[in-house]
């Protein structure tokens, strides 16, 4: 599950009939053993973390598909048991078709030079003169004065100064630019695969300290220069895993794991901070999860009730921003207007023995939770917890924004989320088979009510933690790969939705602030104060419009 917890739960009520260590039945010794089989496969070393999109992956998949295979359900995708969704991996520089010519010496890539990520993609040639800059050639541009003037003030953005020496130059007739840094100061400058900076309106490079001195030496000098810039995008290939067990229903209940982890972290998503590359196993986030829907579509396929239809799902691409559940909402293999509700499992193998806390999150998504969650479960012994809101941090908010009630299991945070150390041996398989049981009671009961009506709740919306003192009130869409931030949320009455700020949009300055991803957003978001109002620019569809936000 992705950084974001819940933290704005409540406690009810506790229901405390029977102890979880009471002694086991065969059914029940069956599921167990499930459940540590699946767990110690799926958080293995050879999977290297599960990273969406990874070979890690395709071992996962390959091992839920057999498994849904076994408990006796049909392929529930379009073809087949996958459902395949693009991952945006940023940009690459395709080397073949990037070149850099100084009086026919070819420079080589990275060592001597690189193109920014937001260059222009075309080919250049001139005999510019390195200290004169004039129309119809490439312009070199020295970083030395703006570094060593601004050593000591906080607020100089490099980046920002270089997007705007680019504009002012091709405004007067550079064909590139061309940067390079005569300063001690470092500039720490690199190809930003990530970068969704808009593209600029002339090639641009920068060139390294060593490459300077050998091809800069003489800045009177003139020179003949030839430039060929060609980025392209990088992607993956991401795969839900959907099973499907028919019962010829007018109905469908959807349930849903991820099975993704952080592989070696190389996302940045990790909480580890130590100098070794390490395997992030995800034995409770989410092996877990994703062993309990493995087990519980053999105990419904076993049910006698067929007054729903059941749809599993494993998604992937949950840590990179909920990729795997919102591409199958957008592209669903059921029409979700038939579908009554939606259950998510994420880390639910990590019950404590002391507290026996369960959280259970979208409570307030159907009038019908309420009442189904305070009786008495016997076979439970554990102290409930609640969340109201339908949007949080797995993969139940891309339902429960298709106005779809959700139910979210979660039995804690640890000291090992989200670091290598999240491992099989830590998983307590006593406490989880414990919430299977839970989960598949409360499914029973369900399956002879009407169907449920849904509710909208509070949002728990991004944009605001305790670093920030104003928050804008809206869900970012983590899949987004365009410049800016698109909103997949707003909350109501908060600056955003007064603003006139809809699902969609897409931000693109905050202020003075351009934002061309998540990163400068909440980074602009961190200038602001309460009471302070700001100009904000954003598109919606193809237009372009202002508004004033007050924070």
């Amino acid at each position: 599950m992705i950084q974001r917890l819940l933290l704005a739960s409540l406690i009810l009520f506790a229901c405390l009939p029977v102890g979880l260590s009471q002694k086991l039945k065969k059914a029940d010794k069956v599921i167990l053993q499930g459940l540590e089989t699946h767990i110690r496969y799926l958080a293995d070393d050879k999977l290297e973390g599960r990273r969406a999109g990874t070979p890690g992956e395709k071992l996962a998949s390959d091992y839920i598909t057999l498994e849904f295979m076994h408990a006796g359900l049909q392929p529930g995708a379009a073809g087949g048991w996958l459902q395949p969704f693009d991952i945006n991996d940023g940009k690459q520089i395709n080397r073949s078709g990037t070149r850099f010519e100084i009086n026919g010496s070819e420079l080589q890539l990275e060592k001597d030079y690189f193109p920014l990520a937001y260059s222009a993609l075309r080919s250049v040639e001139g005999s510019p003169a390195i200290a004169l800059q004039e129309n119809g050639v490439p312009w070199f541009i020295d970083l030395k004065e703006a570094l060593d003037s601004n050593q000591n003030n906080p607020h100089f953005d490099l980046e920002q100064e270089m997007q705007q020496r680019i504009t002012e130059s091709a405004s007067h007739g550079a064909t590139a630019v061309i940067f390079f840094n005569s300063s001690r100061t470092a500039d720490n400058i690199s190809f930003n695969p990530k970068d969704k900076s808009p593209v600029a309106p002339v090639p641009v490079l920068y060139v390294t300290a060593a490459a300077r001195k050998k091809y800069l030496k003489d800045e009177s000098a003139s020179l003949e220069v030839k430039i060929k810039v060609d980025i392209t995008e990088k992607k993956r290939t991401g795969h839900n895993v959907i099973g499907y067990l028919n019962n010829g229903a007018a109905a469908t209940v959807i349930l849903g794991a991820h099975y993704d982890h952080l592989g070696y972290g190389e996302d940045g998503n990790s909480m580890y901070r130590g100098p070794e590359k390490l395997i992030h196993n995800g034995a409770d986030d989410n092996a877990s999860g994703t062993a309990a829907l493995i087990e519980l579509a053999k105990l419904l396929e076993k049910n006698r009730s067929k007054n729903y239809n059941y749809l599993f799902i494993a998604f992937s691409g949950e840590e990179l921003g909920l990729f795997g559940s919102k591409y199958y909402v957008d592209h669903p293999t059921v029409d979700l207007k038939q579908v009554d509700y939606m259950i998510n499992m994420d880390m639910v193998g990590r019950l404590n023995d002391s507290t026996h806390v369960l959280t259970i999150g979208g409570y307030g998504t159907s009038p019908a939770w309420g009442p189904l969650l305070a009786r008495p479960y016997p076979a439970g012994g554990f102290v409930l917890k609640y969340d109201s809101s339908g949007s949080g941090p797995s993969d139940h908010t891309s339902f429960y924004r298709k106005d779809i009630p959700v139910l979210f299991f979660f039995t804690g945070i640890h000291s090992d989320y989200h670091k290598p150390t999240d491992d099989y041996e830590k998983i307590n398989y006593n406490g989880e088979l414990a919430v299977v049981k839970y989960m598949y009671s409360l499914i029973q009961e369900l399956a002879s009510m009407n169907k449920l009506a849904f509710t909208r709740t509070r949002e728990n919306t991004s944009g605001g933690s305790a670093r920030f003192s104003v928050t804008l009130g809206i869900m970012p869409d983590y899949t987004f790969s365009g410049t800016g931030v698109r909103v997949d949320g707003v909350s109501d009455s908060r600056p955003a939705q007064k603003a006139g700020i809809k699902t969609g949009d897409v931000i693109l300055q905050l202020g003075e602030y351009p934002v061309s991803s998540l990163d400068n957003y909440m980074q602009a978001l961190g200038k602001f104060k309460k009471g302070d109002s700001a100009k904000l620019k954003y598109k919606r569809g193809t237009e372009t419009a202002e508004t004033q936000v007050q924070f």
